[in-house]
């Protein structure tokens, strides 16, 4: 873990290298999809509703792997879950992680109902940013991670709902 330099308060421009890990970790299913032969795949071949939620999805969630890796607190450690709110806030990120990986499974199983989608896969990995910066004390990612979530939720569902098979 290294400050650089600071940004307010207790926060710090710097380089978190678990955070890239982390990022890494979520982004695994997309690095194995091209392992499995689907018979369809909404989720890689969605219309495109609209491209103004497209862009500002994208901005946001680079933005938040951004600050994953590049904000740190000023106590912040390499890796330390932590005590009290801090040690929830690492145990719901690893929960999220986990169901969205479940998810994941389901939809390479064939199960790539809207509900699993939605919920699963896209409703997730927001709220895993959310809650490592929650654990990481890491204010600017909680907040991206906070308005990525809306805007990822309302952008795929637009897009999902394009498809009248789902």
């Amino acid at each position: 873990m290294f400050r650089f330099f600071k940004l307010f308060g207790e926060q710090y421009i710097g380089f978190w290298l678990l955070g890239l890990i982390l990022f890494a970790v979520q982004e695994i299913p997309y690095m194995v999809i091209p392992l499995f032969r689907l018979g369809s795949d909404p989720i890689m071949h969605m219309k495109e509703s609209s491209a103004v939620l497209d862009v500002l999805e994208k901005v946001l969630g680079s933005l938040c792997i951004a600050l994953m890796a590049f904000v740190v607190h000023k106590d912040a450690e390499f890796f330390a879950v932590g005590s009290g709110s801090a040690k929830l806030f690492f145990w719901l990120a690893a929960a999220v992680l986990l169901l969205n990986f479940a998810g994941w499974g389901l939809y390479f199983a064939g199960h790539q109902t809207f509900f699993v989608m939605m919920f699963f896969i896209v409703l997730l990995p927001p709220l895993y940013y959310v809650f490592i910066g929650l654990w990481r004390n890491n204010i600017p990612l909680t907040a991206v991670g906070a308005v990525f979530l809306i805007v990822h939720f309302v952008h795929v569902w637009g897009n999902l709902k394009l498809d009248e098979t789902l």
